[in-house]
């Protein structure tokens, strides 16, 4: 038989009885903090990362690069050259 308009409604209040009484989160909201900070630090360097294959393929080298991110063009292209894909051997003197 289904269930009326009022067991449904104190069904739900009950429930939210439990909730506020007895549930602990999972996590503290300070571990919760940390995790958020590192997600959008994985999602930032995501962005970085197609920055920079973007920017590869249009010819930007890696010293300019290096700039840009606050390192080395070495120090770049060591980094996200797996991001990006293979790329031509470099010539000398270039």
């Amino acid at each position: 038989m289904p269930r009326s308009y009022d067991e449904i409604v104190n069904q739900a209040e009950e429930l939210s009885r439990v909730f506020d009484e007895d549930f602990e989160p999972a996590v503290t909201k300070e571990e919760a903090a940390v995790r958020a900070a590192a997600l959008r630090r994985a999602l930032a360097e995501s962005d970085l990362g197609e920055a920079v294959a973007a920017a590869r393929k249009a010819g930007v080298p890696w010293d300019r690069i290096g700039v840009a991110v606050g390192t080395s063009g070495e120090a770049a292209r060591q980094k996200y050259r797996a991001m990006i894909g293979k790329e031509k051997p470099a010539t000398i003197g270039r």
